[in-house]
């Protein structure tokens, strides 16, 4: 522990034999190291050479400058001080003016040595209490700046170009995703498999922050590669699942939906891991929900064996997945928002262009929680058979 630095500016040398006799076991034990010094222009020349001063003990009346315009300069540097003043007994007026220029406590003269002993240990309490302070803040603008730079490097990898297949005319995909905090578990991602077939799937990670976002990553990673190489998706969930048991000593798992999309045919193959049921909406306005209640979400049974499930989109068929962020968000009364009034937003949207659904639902989700922040990560991925 290296000692505590106190710079004692004063013109009478008596006081530093006094310093030197009252804490002679703090300087023996190091843990007080006294610089001496006889007038403001030596201290704030000391003060320049020694950043790592903090604990000032200055008398008002001094040569060559005295303590009030020490504790003048002392604003400037921009620094943490705590500055005790030495004052005649009975001059308010200069104790005031120290006061209002920065000093932290005073003492008295003729001084009396128990009383500067103590007020000179609660200065240094004080000041070892607010470097604490300091650094705990900066640790905490640092993070929350990470969290920033983190945040726009997940928000990157999300897709926010929607023509994986530019020539393509039968279909539009479209999604966004809101991270409850900087960073989420919730992710979208889709990506041509060749060049008719196009994978697409969402996934909701158990918990929030910074792991649920690494196993976000992780998982969207994993199953893409893994979906590049399998034909169909109940086996790439499979494989994808028994990867992410591996080595999953925090137990953390993703809800997942994985479809494959045939854009010639409107043909759907896809497995459910756990996740919230999607929904069809039929051109006709008729919804149905596709693999209710089907699978364990990814990471917790290595073995475990996915079920297929079919579907074919006809011209105006939306496909509409989501996270549970959408139906589990509250407003101030705690009441969820709930699959019944999701579906009836999916009804009143006035079919067009994808953004403008995902707009009408997360519009409606926030005239419900009341624009309260959300307490969950939401995350919407829409395909539209268009031909």
């Amino acid at each position: 522990m290296n000692a505590t630095k106190v710079l004692v500016v004063d013109d009478e040398p008596d006081l530093e034999c006094l310093i030197r006799q009252t804490f002679a076991d703090q300087i023996q034990s190091k843990e007080i190291e006294f610089i001496f010094v006889s007038n403001a222009a030596e201290a704030l020349k000391t003060l320049n050479q020694h950043e790592e001063i903090h604990i000032i003990l200055a008398d008002i009346e001094m040569p060559k400058g005295d303590g009030l315009l020490l504790l003048s300069h002392l604003q400037l540097l921009n620094r943490l001080f705590r500055t005790i003043i030495i004052s005649a007994d009975g001059d308010l007026s200069n104790i005031r003016k120290a006061m209002n220029r920065g000093a932290t406590d005073f003492i008295t003269k003729p001084i009396d040595l128990k009383d500067l002993e103590i007020t000179l240990s609660h200065a240094i309490e004080q000041c070892v209490a607010l470097k604490k302070a300091i650094k705990a803040q900066q640790m905490l603008f640092n993070l929350e700046r990470e969290l920033v730079i983190a945040g726009n490097i997940q928000q990157s990898i999300i897709p926010h170009e929607f023509t994986p297949f530019p020539q393509a005319k039968s279909f539009e995909i479209y999604g966004t995703m809101i991270p409850a905090t900087q960073v989420g578990g919730d992710f979208f991602d889709f990506f041509p498999l060749d060049e008719k077939r196009l994978g697409f799937v969402i996934g909701d990670v158990s918990g929030k922050g910074i792991p649920a976002a690494l196993f976000m990553t992780m998982s969207r990673v994993i199953i893409r590669a893994t979906a590049l190489k399998t034909p169909s998706p109940e086996e790439c969930l499979a494989e994808a699942n028994r990867l992410l048991c591996v080595d999953n000593e925090l137990c953390m798992f993703v809800t997942t939906f994985y479809g494959i999309y045939h854009l010639e045919s409107g043909l759907i193959e896809c497995a459910n891991a756990g996740h919230n049921p999607p929904i069809l909406l039929k051109g006709d306005r008729r919804q149905a929900m596709i693999a209710r209640n089907q699978g364990v979400p990814l990471g917790i049974l290595p073995e475990h064996i996915y079920a297929k499930n079919q579907l074919t989109l006809q011209k105006g068929d939306c496909l509409i997945l989501y996270t549970d962020g959408m139906i589990e968000a509250r407003n101030s009364e705690q009441e969820a928002y709930g699959e019944e009034r999701f579906a009836k937003e999916i009804s009143a949207w006035v079919p067009g262009r994808l953004p403008t659904l995902t707009t009408h639902l997360l519009d409606q989700l926030r005239q419900f929680t009341e624009e309260r922040p959300p307490f969950d990560d939401v995350a919407l991925l829409c395909i539209r058979q268009l031909e």
